[in-house]
């Protein structure tokens, strides 16, 4: 049995212990169906302890050296190196994700608490001068106090530690809540490696509960200050409403509709390379795969073949088979939405140049050809193994589609001419734009995030730090100062 399935716990106060809640959750493989473990989920009151024992260890945190801070830190990635091949397995078995996606999420998340690891040496002020005399202005960057993460299914283990590593790194307590269809992979993995890497007890905390029965209560508590999000627009936005109401930073990476440019003068293999792994990495479950790609007309139908030859060959199964592909969506209900989106769009008279089968939760791909920009198919995020091909003419009209979306995450540009290439970039409403490279990147020295409605923020390198920690001004008055109103001071 692998190790990280007995973490099947809620982490609060430093303390593995069952929630408080009636109800019981099934942790279920999307593949075949089993159960890998159970949990008892969290209530009202495990929410409040989680999130006392946030506020009160992060002043003991506060404390200890940034050196030490950075050992322990290091340590956690130490033990993710050391752990790796259960990590995989716990990842493939969790959320159906292949042994390539699982150990591409690995190596994210070591970079990840590799950068947090530097966190507490840049926890660095400034002297500034000031407009009174005498005055010595002081400017300290300090921990914001508590952060609520709450991750998604699709890259748990990374997408938690992404927020969970950096917000810890600038001296922060932390209550992380997983998706419920990887509590394990997103969350108590997470727990158990900065357990086994020393901080504090209670500073850390998971819980795994029932949105119906914990309600805003995540979101509404009064000790964090900051609530960093990474899922669906539609649950974004109404995080963000609430964090709002409450006076809370929302930081928020949500969905996406990304677009692929291929211009005449591309590189057509290394551009269906890179479409195929932007598409269908993880099944299509990315915010920032590319649900559009779009080819310039002399060299549409040249892309099209090889895409399509391409793609047809792609094995989708069981994802513990080393040359399986492409694995299950998280479960059924993703499956069935899914299989109306495709639906949708045979019904809209999208030409289906590969049409995908449905087995389980496990879907192979289907291919869109000549798309209209304004098919439904084409202005939405498709969660899955589906893509559309859209024709154009001129570079004009290229960007004019890839910006006519109300997401703005990431997207990429495959011309010869790689200037040319990242001046059309800076004419993307989006995010990140990749030239000559997939959709897909993160990386962890440089500010990850999107804009309109794929999300609110920066994370990774500098721009998390800015975010997970606030400036305080602290002035010293060292010469006299005279102030309206004084009274003489008597003879």
């Amino acid at each position: 049995m692998n190790q990280f399935s007995k973490l099947n716990q809620q982490f609060i106060g430093g303390q593995w212990r069952d929630g408080k809640s009636q109800k019981v959750l099934p942790d279920r493989n999307p593949f075949n169906g089993e159960i890998i473990a159970q949990f008892k989920l969290a209530s009202l009151a495990d929410l409040d302890e989680a999130y006392q024992s946030a506020a009160s260890a992060q002043k003991i945190w506060a404390e200890v050296n940034p050196f030490e801070k950075q050992r322990i830190l290091e340590k956690a990635m130490s033990w993710v190196e050391q752990n790796e091949g259960d990590l995989a397995d716990i990842i493939i078995e969790e959320l159906g994700g292949t042994r390539l996606k699982a150990m591409i999420e690995i190596y994210l998340a070591k970079t990840f608490i590799k950068e947090a690891s530097t966190y507490p040496l840049r926890m660095t002020g400034e002297i500034l001068p000031s407009t009174v005399d005498g005055k010595e202005n002081r400017l300290y960057r300090v921990p914001a106090g508590v952060v609520g993460v709450i991750s998604p299914f699709n890259f748990p283990f990374n997408l938690s530690m992404r927020s969970v590593a950096p917000a810890l790194g600038a001296g922060n307590g932390v209550v992380l809540k997983p998706h419920d269809d990887t509590p394990i992979t997103g969350g108590t993995v997470v727990a158990k490696i900065f357990e086994e890497a020393g901080i504090p007890k209670g500073l850390l905390n998971v819980i795994v509960a029932d949105l119906g029965e914990m309600g805003d209560a995540f979101l509404e508590h009064p000790i964090p200050r900051i609530i960093s999000f990474t899922g669906s627009e539609g649950v974004g936005r109404h995080i963000g409403e609430v964090a709002g109401r409450n006076l809370k930073k929302a930081i928020l990476e949500l969905g996406g509709n990304s677009a692929m440019i291929i211009l005449n003068d591309a590189d057509v293999d290394l551009a269906v390379n890179a479409a195929v792994f932007s598409r269908f990495a993880h099944q299509g479950q990315v915010c920032m795969c590319s649900n559009r790609i779009l080819v310039q007309r002399a060299v549409y139908q040249k892309f099209l073949d090889r895409f399509v030859d391409r793609v047809a060959k792609l094995k989708a199964g069981d994802p513990k088979k080393a040359d399986t592909d492409l694995g299950p969506l998280i479960n059924q209900r993703q499956t069935e939405t899914f299989k109306r989106q495709v639906q949708r769009g045979i019904d809209e008279g999208a030409r289906v140049a590969l049409r995908g089968k449905i087995e389980g939760n496990v879907a192979t791909p289907t291919v869109f050809a000549d798309v209209r920009p304004n098919m439904w198919i084409a202005q939405n995020e498709l969660f899955g193994p589906a893509v559309c091909l859209i024709p154009f003419d001129s570079t004009e009209e290229a960007v004019r589609i890839a910006n006519d979306s109300p997401y703005g995450l990431s997207g990429a540009i495959h011309t010869r001419d790689a200037e040319h290439g990242a001046e059309l970039a800076k004419r993307f409403d989006s995010g990140m734009v990749h030239v000559n490279d997939s959709t897909i990147n993160d990386d962890p020295l440089i500010a990850f995030g999107g804009e309109k409605a794929s999300g609110v923020g920066r994370l990774n390198g500098k721009w998390a730090l800015e975010e997970f920690t606030t400036l305080k001004w602290i002035s010293v008055q060292h010469k006299q100062r005279h102030y309206p109103f004084e009274i003489a001071a008597p003879s």
